[in-house]
């Protein structure tokens, strides 16, 4: 009887497979698309660096986990590098915005908490000369601008929406934060917490946004201020913000630290 030729799973973790990279892929495809679910890194990961994976145990988790948080290390340097600190996001007329404009979070409509504007206090710390906390009034005070531009969700949807508020760079200013900090991480009263490089916060169109449309921020979209960049995917814009601090130490993010990329810029 001759020998039986090997079957897929033998060859899914074999090493020294010798076949062209599609073939393996092909085999290994199941795996990926469960893989690229988990991790959220569909729209980053190149079927060149999905080859790496064909070297891989596929049945182990742990080992493939570290090669996709790597990958999307990698991603983040990479997409850093080619970031245009003066390029900006496409802007729209009135007539081209979203109504009703799309709720999402991580949790429902309901659980969006009710934040007293009278009380608020935006706290202030890190990399900065003036820690003092700010309230609405004096946030207000400050230089404000609108923007019409599109939140692009990575779930797949996108919306057009007008918002207004202080653009950041101008706060970051005027509480004497250091601008060669790497990092400004946000701190929400819903629990979420997220973090951007300091290109991005200092990019002309993010913005700490009080207003949308022509009146405060509803519950829904993040009173009683919440951050627009209009230059990154939709969770890069934290909502609720209750605290914001410059650092050099990478701060990670709610879906970040669950496999998002963490640069996801557009």
């Amino acid at each position: 009887m001759s020998a039986s030729k090997p079957t897929r799973a033998t060859r899914a973790t074999d090493a020294t497979d010798t076949r062209p990279a599609r073939l393996v892929l092909a085999d290994h495809q199941p795996q990926i698309e469960r893989l690229q679910r988990r991790l959220f890194l569909r729209s980053s990961l190149s079927i060149g660096a999905l080859a790496m994976l064909s070297g891989c145990n596929m049945q182990d988790n742990d080992s493939v986990d570290k090669v996709l948080w790597a990958m999307s290390r990698w991603n983040d340097r990479v997409q850093a590098w080619l970031f245009d600190r003066n390029k900006l996001a496409p802007t729209y007329s009135a007539r081209e915005i979203t109504d009703p404009f799309p709720f999402n979070a991580f949790y429902p409509e309901f659980d969006a908490p009710d934040i007293d504007g009278s009380t608020y206090r935006l706290e202030v710390s890190g990399l900065v000369a003036d820690k003092r906390t700010w309230n609405l009034d004096q946030l207000r005070a400050l230089p404000q601008a609108s923007q019409i531009t599109r939140h692009i969700c990575i779930e797949g949807w996108s919306a057009i929406g007008q918002w207004r508020g202080v653009p950041f760079r101008t706060f970051l200013e005027r509480i004497g934060a250091d601008l060669n900090a790497r990092y400004v991480g946000f701190k929400c009263a819903d629990r979420y917490y997220s973090s951007l490089d300091m290109a991005t916060a200092l990019h002309p169109q993010t913005q700490l946004t009080l207003d949308f449309g022509n009146a405060p921020l509803p519950a829904k979209y993040g009173y009683p201020l919440k951050l627009r960049v209009p230059t990154k995917l939709g969770f890069k814009n934290p909502k609720h913000i209750a605290a914001i601090f410059v650092t050099n130490t990478n701060p990670g993010g709610y879906w970040e630290d669950q496999g998002y990329n963490w640069f996801s810029g557009l």
